[in-house]
Formats: C-alpha cells, structure tokens, sequence
C-alpha cells in the first residue's frame, strides 16, 4: 500500500470506529430471569407467582368454571381466575370472557386432554404481554401460572438457579408486546 492509501485507510478506520461503539453498545443483552419470577394478570393487577417452564410449548393459566358458549358466530369461554394475590396473601377471583384463539392437546401423566387457548395479558418485569395462555383448573398446582416456549421467546433467558429475579412494574397505558 502507498502511503496515500495507507493514510486514507487510516482516516477511514478511525471515523469508523464510534459507529462501530455506537452499534455495540446499541446490542441488547437479553433480560434474564429466574425459574420462578412474580407477575401481575392484567388489567386487575393480580399479583401471582409463575413458572417459566421450558418444557412446556404454550404458556398455562388456572382457571376455574370454565364454560364454553357462542358469540357471533364464534367460539368464547367465560371462566374465573382465581388466584392467591402473592402480595396479600389473599385469594382473589376475577371473571373473565375471551374468545377461543384455537385449541391444544396436552398429554400429561392423566392421559391427553384438548384445552382452550386465550389471548390474556400479563406483567412480568416493567412489559405487559398479550401471550396466548390454555385454560385448565391448576388448583392442585404450585404455580397457577406457566409461561412457556412460545412466550419466553418473547421475554429473554431462563437462569434455572434463580427466582424473583425482578418485581412487576407496568403502568396501564404501557403497550402490550
């Protein structure tokens, strides 16, 4: 290289390089969260413990009464959540009716089962989630919330040695992911 070269090539290599930081530094390193992290089930701000279960595909909601019915032509169903408040220690129950996105089969220990799937929102760190959730009573379960592959995608890491890595923050007005 001739020194004209060699100079420019310099030049270039020195303005180059803030932009170089600047998109470095612009690289998000992923959020990561512990097995067990605490959420809040929108719009009520129920505040609930939840798994994120990376064995699971779509994410688990308890719910309780739930029936099935018809609106316009479509399929809906009208169920309860409810719900240990892990702030209050208090159980809280809220209605809900949400339209049947699709339905999942689940096999388990008990056999296979077809459960509905809804669209619900929850807070987990300082974001709301609008993430599709199957229905099913989960009394008898530690954690009445699952959060799975197709959400977690969505949130970031998993530290298996980890919990309550963050506490729920979302303001009403904050936009759904």
């Amino acid at each position: 290289m001739n020194r004209l070269a060699t100079w420019t090539f310099s030049l270039l290599a020195i303005f180059a390089m803030p932009a170089t930081f600047a998109a470095a530094a612009a690289t998000k390193t992923p959020q990561v969260f512990g097995w067990i992290e605490e959420g809040l089930v929108q719009p009520e701000s129920i505040a609930v413990k939840i798994k994120l279960d990376t064995g699971a595909l779509t994410s688990s909601m308890d719910a309780k009464n739930l029936q099935r019915f018809q609106k316009n032509g479509e399929k809906w169903v009208r169920f309860n959540v409810e719900l240990k408040d892990s702030n209050t220690g208090k159980v809280v129950s809220a209605p809900f009716e949400r339209r049947v996105e699709r339905s999942v089969k689940v096999r388990g220990a008990g056999g296979q089962e077809r459960r509905p799937v809804v669209l619900m929102n929850i807070c987990i760190g300082k974001q709301i989630y609008s993430e599709q959730f199957s229905l099913k009573n989960r009394g008898k379960m530690n954690y009445p919330v699952l959060i799975g592959r197709r959400t977690l995608e969505h949130l970031g890491m998993v530290d298996v040695s980890k919990t309550f890595t963050l506490e729920p923050h979302c303001a009403k007005n904050l936009a759904t992911r």
